[in-house]
């Protein structure tokens, strides 16, 4: 067995789909390194090498929710990587989750079955 998780889970202990994709890994015996972003916000550098290796949209990182209308962000001004990453940077609650990396990738787990086929494939 590997000395550390090979999969990281950007986890909000609030949401249903970051649930589940905890309960993938247990069902499945991955070992995941849980990071509550919101308690333990990614850095500049960290958000830089999730989006490098982003399967997708840049743009797919930034939840499109109640706080971003609030701040009056508009969607178009959040499809470049730097422009996500300095948003993320200052408001963490935006990021989308859950969000899963591995040493060469980083998945949305929405809908969960992305979470499934990336922990899937990590378990084989």
């Amino acid at each position: 067995m590997s000395s550390s998780p090979s999969v990281t889970i950007y986890h909000n202990p609030n949401c249903g789909s970051s649930k589940k994709a905890l309960a993938a890994a247990a069902e499945l015996g991955v070992e995941v390194k849980v990071v509550q972003y919101l308690k333990v916000p990614p850095d500049r550098a960290t958000l830089e090498a999730i989006v490098a290796k982003l399967d997708g949209p840049v743009a797919d990182l930034v939840r499109k929710d109640a706080l971003f209308a609030r701040l009056g962000l508009d969607e178009s001004d959040y499809a470049e990587p730097e422009a996500v990453v300095d948003l993320l940077v200052k408001q963490p609650a935006l990021l989308q989750r859950p969000l899963l990396v591995t040493a060469d990738s980083a998945v949305i787990g929405r809908p969960t079955s992305r979470a499934e086929e990336l922990l899937s494939a990590v378990r084989a």
